[in-house]
């Protein structure tokens, strides 16, 4: 169960409404700069809601499996690196 749903979906929702924001302001020939820092309010929009589901991943799904058997926490200590990997990717 994800305990911060609700900022979760409130920062997904910022973001949509940023990233509409942004088509429009390139739809109005905007100054490329402002159009930028749109974007990277996106973004950090959207890396914050990833860090408050990963936090609720660990504390839920992950204390579950590293208390399993060696395979579940193998595979669940594979899945983080693999999400990490890709999260911290630029």
């Amino acid at each position: 169960m994800i305990v911060s749903k609700d900022k979760i979906q409130l920062n997904i929702k910022k973001a949509i409404g940023t990233l509409a924001k942004v088509q429009k302001m390139i739809d109005d020939d905007v100054y490329c700069a402002d159009v930028a820092h749109q974007i990277n309010a996106s973004m950090g929009l959207l890396q914050s809601a990833n860090r408050e589901l990963l936090k609720n991943h660990l504390s839920c799904c992950g204390t579950k499996a590293l208390s399993a058997e060696w395979k579940e926490k193998e595979d669940f200590i594979e899945e983080l690196v693999r999400t990490w990997d890709v999260a911290t990717r630029k």
